[in-house]
């Protein structure tokens, strides 16, 4: 049925990672499309392409941000495309931010805020948990980094 070989499960995550870049694509794009499309109004001023927007509802849609934007999406999924180990290097960018990001940071804080006791044994058992996740992290980035050079040595462009 599914449980003897996970394919299924595999399919579910990387459709829940999907989501999650989809929406983080989304969300760290806007500065770059704002930053262009303001440098074009400002370039050129009287031009209809850039400057007439139509509108679509609540929405106001311009043929500039219809190509540009389309553009600059259809390039970096070509540029993944070619990437021999982009989930690795997704992974690598995990690993790195996982530790300072998702524990250290908020455990100093929470000890900080709730004035825990230095020596005593939730501070012990915080730092333990700190030092794990640590652990984790570099044999997270470890693997990733070797699942990198594993990746370039059978490397062929749009191969999959």
């Amino acid at each position: 049925f599914g449980f003897y070989e996970p394919f299924w499960l595999v399919d579910v995550a990387n459709g829940a990672i999907v989501v999650h870049l989809v929406g983080a694509y989304q969300v760290f794009c806007q500065p770059i499309f704002a930053f262009v499309e303001r440098w074009a109004a400002a370039r050129w001023p009287e031009s209809g392409f850039v400057t007439r927007e139509l509108g679509v509802g609540p929405f106001a849609l311009s043929a500039l941000r219809l190509v540009w934007r389309s553009g600059f999406v259809c390039l970096t999924t070509l540029v993944v495309m070619a990437m021999p180990s982009f989930g690795a290097i997704v992974g690598l960018m995990g690993a790195l931010s996982f530790w300072p990001l998702t524990v250290y940071f908020p455990v100093e804080m929470y000890m900080k805020q709730r004035a825990v006791a230095r020596g005593g044994a939730r501070w012990l058992c915080l730092k333990a948990l700190t030092g794990t996740c640590l652990v984790v992290s570099v044999a997270a980035t470890v693997g990733s980094i070797a699942g990198m050079v594993g990746a370039f040595k059978v490397f062929r462009p749009f191969g999959g």
